[in-house]
């Protein structure tokens, strides 16, 4: 019998503010790197080195809980029920990026006509995305190895009680 753990709302807020903790974090980063030089043709770079505008933090702050919310149907069986993990990663990623996409352009996060931002963009969400992949990848073995530990020794409780 596999037992599934039950979420709650603050399970869904507690991802909302990782992940817009993260975000937010980066976006500082890149203020302090190239807010000055950028300070004029984005609207993230509005505050140049000082910092990321209250605007762009709702904003993003909206980003992810559109992006926990669209996790949460990709990758829960009480949406998509038959759906292979592969699929559901590339619905998410392609999810995530049209969701970048549309923000970029509504709220002039970076000019959408200049390659050069959309390649910066890329770049980091690609770096972002292989961290947080190989991140999962080592919690979920972790976990696994914790698991099958706790089986083994399960085991090996019933055999001395035979």
């Amino acid at each position: 019998m596999i037992m599934e753990e039950k979420r709650t709302i603050f399970d869904y807020l507690a991802q909302v503010m990782i992940l817009f903790g993260f975000t937010i974090l980066i976006l500082n980063i890149f203020c302090l790197a190239f807010g000055d030089s950028a300070k004029g043709i984005s609207a993230l770079f509005a505050l140049g080195a000082q910092g990321v505008p209250a605007s762009v933090s709702f904003q993003f702050l909206c980003v992810s809980i559109l992006i926990t919310g669209a996790r949460y149907v990709f990758f829960t069986d009480q949406v998509i029920k038959k759906m292979p993990v592969w699929l559901r990663c590339i619905c998410m990623l392609t999810f995530t990026v049209i969701l970048i996409a549309v923000f970029t352009v509504v709220f002039h996060w970076f000019p959408a006509d200049m390659w050069q931002p959309w390649l910066m963009f890329f770049c980091c969400f690609g770096v972002c995305f292989v961290g947080s992949f190989l991140f999962v990848t080592l919690k979920e073995k972790a976990e696994n190895k914790r698991m099958e530990e706790a089986l083994r020794r399960l085991k090996e409780t019933e055999e001395e009680k035979a």
